[in-house]
């Protein structure tokens, strides 16, 4: 029984990661850790376990989404290669930090960054665009179907030190990182929303090698349940980067922050209580 909720948990992550741009580990992480722990139904689960599953799911998240995002001609390669090497340490050290989280700890700190990207997600279409960081950074250009041009860039320091923080964050708590990266592409670095979407499932697949290979070196991974959970994530993947192309995400994200903020606080309590 547990292997089928894995598969529609891994279906779900994979969906919403990829069409919003988050990667799926805010969606795999809660369920799994609530299906394992709280119906006890996968007993011998730990936070250490979720996490170590999370990144081995988001390698082929990020993989689904980057091949059906090169067909659209929307990742840009360079940026994404960029970030990458801004999150490598950052990643590393957050799994390292992750070995001494002990449940109520983890899901205290879970929730307070999912009730944070909430909050990210709420803001992100109310904020105006920053130009300051184009104006003073590595410009590009990028001009969709319609012939629509758009100018976006950024400062490489600031972008690095920023996906340092990311990578972190991704390599503690599973999570695939586009949450974060992709509200400031779009509010900061002035990415079209297409692009950024695109782009962060790129560097979601990259890092997410470098963090499993991390927590599969600290013994994170419990190799029998990557079995339901891969491919489920990666027809989710699929799924997700095709509707992507169709509809607009407004209505998903604005469900999304109303899940994360209620996890959110579900966790905080759970990390309380315990």
């Amino acid at each position: 029984m547990e292997f089928i909720l894995l598969v529609i948990i891994a279906l779900l992550a994979g969906l919403i990661g990829s069409l919003v741009g988050l990667g799926g580990g805010v969606v795999l992480v809660p369920a799994t850790l609530y299906i394992g722990l709280n119906l006890g139904m996968i007993p011998d689960i730990t936070p250490q376990k979720v996490v170590g599953l999370s990144v081995v799911m988001m390698i082929f998240t990020g993989l689904a989404s980057t091949l059906s995002y090169m067909k659209s001609k929307t990742v840009d390669y360079k940026s994404g290669f960029i970030f990458f090497i801004g999150s490598i340490p950052g990643t590393i050290l957050g799994a390292w930090v992750n070995k001494g989280l002990d449940l109520p700890s983890f899901n205290l700190y879970f929730g307070i960054l999912l009730i944070i990207l909430s909050i990210i997600l709420l803001v992100r279409d109310k904020l105006k665009p920053v130009k300051w960081f184009v104006k003073n950074g590595m410009q590009q250009e990028f001009t969709d179907s319609e012939g629509k041009t758009y100018v976006y860039g950024y400062p490489i320091w600031f972008a690095i030190t920023l996906t340092f923080g990311i990578g972190f964050a991704s390599g503690l708590f599973g999570i695939g990182g586009g949450s974060m990266i992709v509200p400031a592409m779009i509010i900061l670095f002035l990415f079209p929303p297409h692009v950024a979407v695109a782009t962060s499932m790129f560097m979601v697949f990259l890092t997410s090698i470098v963090n499993s290979a991390s927590h599969v070196y600290f013994g994170h991974v419990p190799w029998l349940y990557t079995i339901p959970v891969i491919p489920g994530a990666y027809v989710g993947a699929k799924l997700g980067a095709a509707l992507n192309k169709r509809i607009k995400s407004d209505t998903l994200v604005l469900a999304l922050r109303i899940i994360l903020l209620l996890l959110g606080i579900r966790s905080i309590i759970e990390g309380i209580l315990a």
